[in-house]
């Protein structure tokens, strides 16, 4: 079996683009992947249509290993945030042609599930006015469709640092959605790498009585001597990752243990072996793993491939039941939240068990989409 070559699909939001890599071969089977880019799906785009002809065309879709390493390190200039995406959705296609010739789920080809059930915990769901009130009622929405964990950055613009008034009204958003979710529910912390390391320590401490589940990215990614001060100073687990593109650039977070989680995205990292990869590491620094799941279905199956075979797995991240809910219609089998559990079930289907719809996919077309996470009201995710 060889790859013919690639049809590319952008499924647009005001806020966020989904590219979907459709890969062809001369055996009729078509396999899917799927990333999120912000404000570089052209560059992507067009990488793409450079790595076709040097590496994609012609080659063994069930050399996976092969084609990752040519695509990373053929074209000599390191690999960064868009060649890695590039190289993480043609690879998730490449699983899902494996899967489907051989009768099998993904999670089947790389050593078997150890679950049946995935956690899942809610984001995008705070799209509301940025009031006790208005996310106390959201918040329980959320747990009123069976979920048991939640995410929410309540820091505003907050950048460096945050002066009192905004630091107590960041907190009364906090009271009110632990009220509304009840003691048991899982709050997680997002601080979207804001602060500098004396105001994450503070809010953290400030915001303990509330019981986040995990303070995540609490200051800027690039130098993690600063996550560490953090980390050496809270009381509750740190979570990090989702910004870096290369799993040898997790060393050092290893190596400084200043985080508890990490928190890859399969469509940034190189796609589902190379988080695997990243994953088995990780188990034998006791450390979890949570992706970054800012994507669509065939991006949240993905990732539940992962789940289903990883056993240091804590949960996964699902935006597509509150923001931009429509766009779950371009993929068939579209993985779906268990009302009953709050958890995903684990996929039996052949490859990642679902199917990009070209067709509904053309209903979205691509969007000068913006997300800013500076701009006053970003969390309505709605750029004006």
């Amino acid at each position: 079996m060889r790859i013919t070559g690639i049809s590319t699909h952008v499924v647009g939001t005001p806020w966020r683009n989904l590219t979907y890599v459709l890969v062809h071969t001369d055996e009729g089977l078509t396999g899917v992947g799927e990333t999120r880019m912000l404000g570089r799906t052209d560059a992507l785009l067009g990488y793409l249509r450079e790595a076709e002809s040097h590496h994609i065309s012609g080659s063994d879709p069930f050399a996976v290993e092969d084609l990752v390493r040519r695509m990373k390190y053929g074209d000599y200039g390191r690999a960064g945030e868009i060649v890695m995406s590039g190289i993480a959705v043609v690879e998730m296609a490449c699983w899902d042609i494996k899967g489907k010739a051989l009768g099998v789920p993904v999670w089947q080809l790389l050593g078997g599930r150890v679950t049946d059930r995935v956690k899942a915990y809610a984001n995008g769901w705070y799209t509301t006015e940025r009031t006790p009130e208005a996310y106390h009622k959201a918040a329980q929405e959320v747990m009123a469709r069976g979920y048991r964990a939640l995410k929410i950055d309540p820091f505003g613009t907050g950048h460096l640092e945050l002066d009192a008034e905004r630091s107590r009204y960041a907190v009364s958003l906090i009271e009110a959605v632990r009220d509304a979710i009840g003691p048991d529910a899982e709050l997680m912390l997002e601080m979207h790498g804001r602060f500098s390391p004396a105001t994450a320590v503070r809010l953290a401490r400030e915001l303990a009585p509330f019981r986040p589940a995990w303070l995540e990215e609490p200051v800027p990614p690039e130098n993690l001597k600063a996550l560490a001060k953090v980390a050496g100073k809270v009381d509750m687990p740190v979570a990090t990752g989702e910004r870096i593109h290369d799993r040898i650039e997790f060393r050092e977070l290893f190596e400084s243990q200043a985080a508890d989680i990490i928190q890859p995205d399969l469509g940034h990292i190189g796609g589902i072996l190379e988080t695997r990869k990243l994953a088995a590491t990780a188990e034998t620094h006791y450390t979890l793993v949570a992706p970054h799941n800012v994507g669509g279905s065939v991006l949240t199956a993905a990732s539940l491939q992962l789940a289903a075979c990883t056993p240091n797995f804590k949960i996964l991240e699902h935006f597509n039941d509150f923001a931009d809910a429509e766009i779950k219609k371009v993929v068939k089998g579209a993985p779906a939240v268990d009302p009953e559990t709050g958890c995903f079930a684990v996929s039996h289907a052949p490859g990642l068990g679902v199917e990009l719809d070209v067709d509904a996919a053309a209903e979205f077309p691509q969007q000068r989409a913006r997300f800013d996470l500076w701009a006053e009201g970003w969390e309505k995710r709605a750029p004006k």
